[in-house]
């Protein structure tokens, strides 16, 4: 099989035509990892609220060179979970009940929305993966594991949102819920209200089995301002 042609340089020399980098796919992969893993030390408050994070100690703990960690700094900034305090560095942005209470807001006004246009058009898949996550929270609030109760809880919010079939919603609430899972896991803390947010879960769920659009916007409204009234107890 005949090679492929030579390039001419301005020169006049032949030179290879350029191949793209193999290596872009993989750094792309070590940033979403490091982000992934710094945010969730975050959310769970391993890396307490107020606490200064160092790129170096950060790309020594996760095994992943400074670069990739750097853009993951880079991203968390942006979202909202990570400050830049001058000639000091990174800190976890500290825990503020102005914030979590402009987060609820902005909730309120998004996500019963989307439960409504998740009951008109979430299929079966939809519907079964919300079911399984519902399934395994009560497994996890049955021995007061928290981590994978809050981790269960974003998963549910987020399913809903991809039910409701509408991309930019998605992405709304998935950051909104990334910045209020903090929150969450500090006010979580009492064996009553794991049972309140999983029978709120439930009828929310249900609403949208039924393909009840008015009871879905209720039901998660009402959700949400359970978490609000929870919240301001403990900031």
């Amino acid at each position: 099989m005949p090679s492929k042609p030579m390039q001419k340089s301005k020169t006049g020399r032949r030179s290879a035509v350029a191949k793209p980098k193999a290596r872009s796919g993989a750094v792309a992969s070590l940033r979403e990892t490091a982000y992934e893993a710094i945010k969730h030390r975050i959310i769970t408050c391993a890396f307490r609220p107020g606490e200064y994070i160092n790129e170096l100690q950060l790309s020594a703990m996760l095994k992943i060179g400074r670069t990739p960690v750097h853009q993951a700094l880079d991203r968390l900034m942006v979202e909202g979970m990570v400050e830049v305090i001058p000639r000091k560095g990174v800190i976890v942005k500290p825990v503020s009940l102005n914030e979590v209470l402009q987060i609820i807001e902005v909730r309120l006004i998004n996500e019963p929305y989307g439960a409504r246009l998740a009951a008109e058009h979430a299929n079966d898949a939809d519907l079964t993966e919300l079911a399984d996550v519902l399934k395994r929270a009560r497994h996890w609030a049955a021995l007061r594991n928290v981590d994978n109760m809050m981790l269960l809880d974003r998963d549910f919010h987020l399913l809903i949102a991809r039910a409701a079939k509408n991309s930019v919603l998605t992405e709304l609430l998935r950051n909104l819920h990334d910045r209020s899972l903090r929150f969450w896991f500090i006010s979580l803390n009492a064996p009553s209200q794991y049972e309140t947010v999983q029978a709120e879960h439930a009828a929310i769920f249900d609403a949208i089995e039924q393909r009840n659009g008015d009871d879905a916007e209720v039901a998660m409204r009402r959700h949400i301002e359970s978490f609000r009234s929870n919240v301001t107890q403990f900031l």
